[in-house]
């Protein structure tokens, strides 16, 4: 008996040591179509928002609104990623419009890995983030950022000066930035810069002249170098601080008729940058269908390349010396592994 007992801990053992995480919840089914998208965010100024580049899964709500994402195909270091839900579609094709935007849509963005759980209230809205459960302990970073960016807001219009604005963007960078490094997670400080940052916050201006003088920049990126020193993360904001470092210093030596011989190296430097990035996903994109290939098997390919070729069940079967009934359940086989509803879905898989 006892030694049943050790052989079956060390199946459980055994199981549990390969790396997989579950990122699982439920939405509200009458308000929300019932499916729910997965995506990993490479570019930290594309926190929030709807992007078909970064989704990596979808999954459909049961009929009581429950979701689950599971697999060990995500990275073993923390990423950002976005959970959301909307009601942007084509009903011509009955599909999701994704273009960086959609009114009539709900997310969250967490930071986790490989192995983490995360359970999800029943609800996407903001202010039951704090109920989402996780194991791991930085995943919830960004609604304490969120958190405290609401109280600048409510500082910056209590009383609305110029004076007041000068002492309070002093204050509350200050105070941020000290917030970010005590979360000692490199990556949550992205998400205070980028907003910092922004070219389209009033806070900008500011920001350059913070980055005259506070060493604080270079000191976040010595810390992303040491934590995450081949990521998109890092390299990203290394290109921004030398691309604003850059301009501050060319301003303040030349007139404005050179400013031409700043702004066009910046503009390829941007342009190879985004080059970089398109690559770079596409060979993701690449990576990930030759890996849902993998999954199948050899008959099931075979049907998949006929399936591709435009060719109807009939004449998959008669290609293949299998019946029609064969043909159908190899075909819901490929739906399922590949997580697809229809042969539409297929093509747009592997053709876009």
């Amino acid at each position: 008996m006892r030694t049943a007992l050790v052989i079956l801990c060390f199946i459980a053992a055994s199981f549990s040591a390969k790396a997989q995480y579950k990122f699982s919840g439920h939405i509200d089914t009458k308000k929300w179509h019932d499916n729910v998208y997965l995506s990993i965010i490479e570019d930290y100024r594309k926190i929030s928002g709807v992007y078909s580049e970064q989704i990596i899964a979808r999954a459909k709500t049961d009929s009581l609104g429950y979701f689950e994402f599971t697999g060990n195909q995500l990275e073993n270091v923390n990423r950002i990623y976005r959970l959301h839900v909307d009601n942007c579609f084509d009903d011509d094709q009955n599909q999701n419009h994704f273009d960086g935007h959609c009114d009539d849509s709900e997310e969250v963005i967490f930071i986790a890995k490989n192995k983490d759980t995360l359970v999800f209230p029943f609800s996407f809205d903001k202010q039951i983030f704090c109920d989402i459960n996780s194991t791991n302990e930085k995943s919830m970073v960004f609604v304490k950022i969120d958190s405290l960016r609401e109280n600048m807001r409510y500082a910056f219009a209590e009383y609305r000066s110029e004076a007041n604005r000068k002492l309070n963007n002093k204050k509350w960078f200050q105070t941020l930035q000290d917030y970010g490094k005590s979360l000692d997670e490199p990556i949550a400080e992205l998400y205070i810069y980028s907003f910092l940052s922004n070219r389209g916050n009033d806070l900008h201006e500011h920001y350059i002249e913070d980055l005259k003088t506070n060493d604080y920049y270079e000191d976040l990126l010595k810390r992303l170098q040491e934590r995450y020193p081949n990521s998109s993360y890092t390299k990203q904001y290394q290109a921004e601080l030398k691309s604003d470092e850059y301009i501050i210093s060319g301003g303040e030596e030349k007139s404005s008729f050179t400013w031409m011989y700043i702004l066009i190296p910046i503009f390829i430097f941007s342009l190879l940058f985004n080059i970089y990035f398109g690559l770079k996903l596409k060979k993701s994109r690449a990576k990930t269908l030759e890996t849902s290939k993998e999954q199948l098997t050899k008959q099931e390919q075979n049907i998949l390349e006929l399936l591709l070729e435009e060719k109807s069940n009939k004449e998959i079967a008669d290609a293949l010396f299998v019946s029609l009934s064969t043909v159908k359940t190899h075909l819901n086989n490929i739906y399922k592994k590949l997580n697809v509803q229809s042969r539409d879905e297929v093509k747009s898989l592997f053709n876009s």
